[in-house]
């Protein structure tokens, strides 16, 4: 059986704050795929919802992988990740007074990854040789482009399938927004990674993605099958391409 995520119907917020509303999406193995929305329209709350960080008050989310069909809706975020889903979180979220390596180390708690955390270290200094470099560094006094690479890196140490990014571009200069959507890009080729990425920069997501979903006050508003359709939708060229 190949990966495959279905989101059906997902109704999800913050206590009586209604976020999500009947949403529905699908990512299958090896795909890109482009959650697009500006800010407040509830792409992280997809994605927290899928990461188990979110509870649904309605709904499902089916992860199929490895012969196994399940429905992460109720799982707690480390099950979720057992499971090969890793998600990166807008804002990078490391932990400042510990080392890049320390950091690293700290997202290998899955079991697999226990067992792996040799080969997935060295594959994350290999896919980013600037961390080899400053292993011994605290990660809060990096760039944020560095910091970024360090979020990557210790994401790739859970050994994921899946791989869920929110707002990778968050707080980047343009030139260091490229780079990283170019490594997100490379880590699905490279990695044979499936990948959810939540992002409003329109144009970056694009060049890596291979469909995408717009999501608008918290619903699935367009649908589009190939990149070049999210780019002739009259919705998409008001929104983000100043048409």
């Amino acid at each position: 059986m190949t990966l495959k995520l279905t989101v059906s119907g997902l109704h999800a917020g913050y206590g009586r704050v209604q976020i999500l509303r009947n949403v529905s999406m699908q990512v299958t193995e090896g795909e890109t795929v482009a959650l697009l929305g500006t800010n407040g329209n509830g792409k992280s709350t997809l994605l927290k919802a899928i990461g188990g960080f979110v509870k649904p008050s309605a709904g499902s989310i089916i992860f199929e992988h490895a012969g196994q069909s399940v429905d992460i809706a109720t799982l707690e975020p480390h099950d979720v990740v057992d499971l090969g889903i890793s998600m990166i979180a807008e804002g990078r979220r490391l932990f400042s007074k510990l080392t890049v390596e320390e950091n690293l180390r700290l997202g290998a708690y899955r079991p697999r990854a226990r067992v792996e955390l040799r080969r997935n270290l060295d594959l994350c200094y290999q896919t980013f040789p600037v961390l080899a470099e400053r292993r011994t560094q605290q990660a809060g006094s990096m760039s944020g482009g560095q910091q970024q690479m360090v979020a990557i890196a210790r994401s790739l140490m859970s050994s994921p399938r899946l791989l869920l990014i929110d707002e990778p571009s968050v707080g980047l200069s343009p030139l260091l927004v490229r780079q990283t959507v170019d490594k997100i890009g490379e880590l699905r080729a490279s990695h044979g990674l499936t990948v959810l990425m939540a992002e409003q920069n329109f144009n970056e997501a694009m060049r890596i993605a291979t469909r995408g979903y717009v999501i608008v006050h918290g619903e699935i508003v367009y649908e589009g099958a190939t990149v070049e359709d999210l780019r002739d939708n009259e919705l998409v060229k008001s929104c983000y391409l100043g048409g």
